[in-house]
């Protein structure tokens, strides 16, 4: 078994103290949850920025100091930046984090191939948007983290190829158990894997009470998981104990030990995909 990629989403953009107490939200919390979770066998994090205020925020000078917090400590694990259109429909400003320089520049970003409905809100995502966004990514030297959540999601991401807006290795990631797009089953992920260009590399992640199932997938037949509080806050099915990063990454390790699979480091992770080393 190819060692498993362990992706942490430890704070999104909708949690708030007042749903977790244990949800990061400062530039330091997130960067010290990120450096905590790291030696967990987290080798990416998926990282949102939020204002005073504990709201999401694009602003550049937030990411470049959650960044430069992680990489004065760590410069191996994967740094993956937000472009999140789901509060933010400018272009631009999604895409402040990626114009970063030097050694603040995030490795990865997100780019989400398609708009669609979440539990109570709208995600859009605009053929040209996704399109400018994926540009920028490519002249700035930083590798998408796809994110799809259907299967024409999966084929968007064949046209930016064709388009030579992305070059191989790809990432991806799957995510399962939205109300409005791909459930958290075997025929679904089946689909799903099934569509994706020849030698992508692929996590799995769900949404809410699915993260359990989607990650148990994800250990078993992929090449990694995404796992966080970003996508569910909850220990148990039945939404009695609140849970910490480091409680559902700790989960996705002992089913990766049950199996006797390894656990990648961001090293092995980073020349999976072809990432510079700091």
């Amino acid at each position: 078994m190819q060692p498993l990629i362990i992706n942490l989403a430890p704070t999104g953009m909708i949690p708030t103290r007042a749903q977790t107490p244990h949800v990061p939200l400062t530039s330091t919390e997130i960067a010290d949850e990120a450096l905590a979770c790291a030696k967990l066998g987290v080798s990416m994090v998926h990282l949102h920025a939020r204002d005073v205020d504990g709201l999401p925020t694009t602003d550049s000078r937030l990411f470049a100091d959650i960044v430069s917090k992680i990489r004065t400590v760590n410069s191996e694990v994967i740094i993956t930046a937000t472009t999140s259109g789901r509060k933010v429909p400018d272009v631009e400003q999604r895409a402040s984090s990626l114009y970063l320089d030097g050694d603040l520049r995030p490795d990865m970003a997100s780019l989400t191939l398609g708009s669609m409905n979440f539990a109570t809100e709208a995600s859009m995502n605009s053929p040209a948007t996704i399109m400018r966004l994926a540009e920028i990514m490519q002249n700035k030297g930083i590798r998408p983290e796809l994110e799809v959540f259907d299967l024409g999601m999966i084929n968007f991401a064949k046209i930016l190829i064709d388009k030579g807006l992305i070059s191989a290795p790809y990432y991806f990631n799957i995510l399962l158990g939205n109300p409005a797009t791909a459930q958290a089953s075997m025929l679904h992920l089946a689909t799903m894997v099934n569509e994706l260009p020849a030698g992508s590399i692929w996590a799995v992640a769900g949404i809410g009470r699915f993260q359990t199932r989607a990650n148990a997938l994800g250990v078993v037949l992929g090449d990694g998981v995404r796992v966080g509080l970003e996508d569910n806050l909850w220990w148990d099915q039945e939404r009695t104990q609140l849970a910490t990063n480091a409680q559902l990454i700790g989960r996705v390790t002992a089913q990766a030990q049950a199996l006797g699979r390894p656990i990648a480091s961001a090293l092995e992770v980073r020349q999976r995909l072809d990432l510079q080393i700091w």
